[in-house]
């Protein structure tokens, strides 16, 4: 038994010796100090000595014990202080390194559409006009030729406010607010935030559109046809075949759809355009005389024309995006794209 304590307080410090980090003086800790380890098991077996070396054998291995803990603590505090020390080093700020650069913000790719489409329609004389998303029932649609009952309000999927107050459902009302204020010729659009109860990969309950129209003597759909054309191909940077498809709008008559050679295929056909080669992008049509009645103009004296196109839809095809939910969800390795 006494050469096994000696031999333990050897075996014990060589063994410590090699430890060079917490794991590895876990691993000691567990193998002579802990419940199960050599120190426990020397201590279970001094049952078994004879009761007149009982004494001085456990005095013994109290004593190798007590000495092995205290080597224990040493190489314990040595390895948690180098280690404090390295962390120090590693911490410490280099001033010579140069500054890091802070990350900047960047617009909206649904901004940076709506910007390029303003641009566009600035550089052919229109003038830009804002108005306010909560809106008179009157202005959105009264005004428009849309009266009470009108089956043409159950296309909106209106956000009621009261029974005369909402969120407006388009930016045509700046169209009947600013014709009320003034005389022409006008050229103005109005850009700004709409609201609908709609919700799916091409839907959102908020989108951006922008509303546009010219009102002067002698305008005629030929004038319409011309500056949509002009701004698709700006809009695009190509000449994309454009065609205009019969519809109705109560604001316009008469009224069209607007479809543009699909910008993917361009116009072989498609997934996108689902073999089509078409793709949807705007309504359109000559202001309705009731419209310009509504506002005090002559009708036999003025005519014009209104044009409405989605913001999204637009970045959607330009960027081959196939759901608008992408552009709200605030995901930056999507946005940082644009």
């Amino acid at each position: 038994m006494e050469q096994e304590l000696v031999n333990l307080r050897t075996k014990a410090g060589q063994q410590l010796a090699t430890v060079e980090d917490i794991s590895q003086l876990e691993d000691f800790r567990i193998q002579f100090l802990g419940r199960k380890g050599q120190c426990s098991t020397i201590m279970k077996s001094l049952g078994k000595v004879p009761i007149e070396d009982k004494p001085r054998l456990g005095q013994m291995a109290n004593s190798v014990k007590k000495e092995i803990e205290s080597l224990y603590d040493e190489k314990r505090q040595l390895l948690l202080s180098n280690t404090a020390s390295s962390s120090s080093q590693n911490d410490s700020i280099d001033l010579t390194l140069p500054g890091r650069k802070p990350e900047t913000g960047k617009l909206h790719p649904v901004t940076q559409i709506m910007n390029e489409v303003c641009a566009i329609f600035e550089s052919l004389g229109f003038s830009v006009a804002e108005g306010p998303d909560v809106e008179h029932d009157h202005y959105n649609f009264e005004a428009l030729n849309i009266p009470a009952h009108h089956p043409a309000r159950d296309m909106h999927d209106t956000f009621y406010v009261s029974d005369s107050i909402l969120l407006r459902t388009h930016t045509s009302p700046m169209q009947a607010r600013i014709m009320e204020t003034r005389q022409p010729p006008l050229r103005v659009i109005a850009p700004g935030k709409v609201y609908r109860c709609d919700s799916d990969i091409t839907h959102n309950p908020m989108f951006h559109q922008v509303e546009g129209f010219l009102v002067d003597r002698d305008v005629s759909f030929a004038d319409l046809k011309g500056v949509l054309t002009v701004f698709t191909q700006k809009m695009f940077d190509k000449e994309l075949e454009l065609r205009f498809r019969p519809s109705f709008f109560p604001f316009t008559e008469p009224s069209a759809e607007v479809d543009i050679a699909c910008v993917i295929c361009e116009g072989k056909g498609c997934r996108v355009c689902k073999h089509t080669g078409w793709l949807e992008i705007l309504g359109s049509g000559m202001i309705d005389p009731e419209v310009f009645k509504m506002v005090g103009y002559d009708p036999e004296v003025y005519s014009g024309f209104a044009f409405g196109l989605g913001i999204e839809r637009i970045a959607m095809l330009k960027y081959g995006i196939d759901d608008i939910r992408l552009y709200y969800e605030n995901d930056l390795r999507f946005l940082s794209q644009f």
